[in-house]
């Protein structure tokens, strides 16, 4: 199952702009497994002075924007296995902002962060595997808009490297 797979009405424009920076070849585990690649080096290589850094006073640190993406990929990914099971209930939407300071990200150590990444990455990846086709083409109801279990684990992909790019530009 690749990106080039999608059909238009399985995500909404909420969703396009992390599915459409994804190369179109991109296929489905194969993507989680190198993603989580390129982040564990990337984690691995910032320094520790680094990781509390902040390009502005109003920005995250460097230890919250991995927590922001550990934790989207655990909603998005719930969300993955409960429209891939035809569950119909709408899903609602989720304020990134609000899961900041709970996560107390800032308190944690890279030794935590990449523990926590690497059993949510496995979970993840575990998941997609016992998909079949049809249930990941299922469509359901996530903040009011339709999006496919497919289309809901692309975006934690493009979201990835939506913040990769930040990171890169922006933090190092």
């Amino acid at each position: 199952m690749r990106v080039s797979d999608l059909q238009p009405e399985e995500f909404s424009p909420n969703n396009s702009r992390y599915i459409n920076i994804l190369p179109k070849d991109l296929e489905l585990i194969k993507s989680f497994k190198d993603d989580f690649d390129t982040i564990l080096d990337l984690l691995q290589s910032i320094t520790l002075d680094k990781l509390d850094y902040r390009y502005a006073p109003d920005k995250w640190t460097l230890k919250e924007v991995f927590q922001h993406m550990i934790d989207t990929e655990r909603i998005f990914i719930y969300r993955c296995f409960r429209i891939s099971r035809h569950d119909k209930t709408p899903l609602p939407g989720f304020e990134q902002d609000d899961y900041v300071l709970p996560s107390q990200a800032d308190k944690k150590s890279l030794q935590d962060l990449l523990e926590e990444f690497k059993a949510v990455r496995q979970n993840s990846i575990v998941l997609l595997k016992s998909l079949n086709d049809t249930d990941l083409k299922f469509i359901g109801i996530v903040n009011g808009n339709p999006i496919s279990a497919r289309a809901a684990a692309f975006n934690i992909i493009g979201h990835n490297l939506w913040h990769l790019n930040i990171i890169k530009n922006r933090y190092l």
